[in-house]
């Protein structure tokens, strides 16, 4: 696997980086690695990548609650 020889650091990518390298992990994962150290190393670089995926959906998502809460009118406390 290319990212096993030359990791990229996680937190350098983008969602969209992340989630196709996640995808590419786990589809090596369920192929079977052919040594336990080679799985361990997948496993561990998919649990960084899972991490990085929900930082940036987390991040998205207040994101979207401030935009929300901008565009609302204000209500009248009278």
């Amino acid at each position: 696997m290319d990212t096993m020889t030359t990791p990229t650091d996680v937190a350098a990518l983008s969602y969209e980086e992340a989630r196709d390298e996640l995808v590419r992990v786990v589809s090596e994962l369920e192929q079977g690695a052919p040594t336990l150290e080679q799985s361990l190393a997948l496993w561990e670089r998919g649990e960084a990548l899972a991490r990085r995926c929900e930082e940036w959906l987390l991040g998205a998502k207040k994101r979207l609650e401030a935009a929300r809460s901008a565009a609302q009118p204000p209500t009248d406390t009278e």
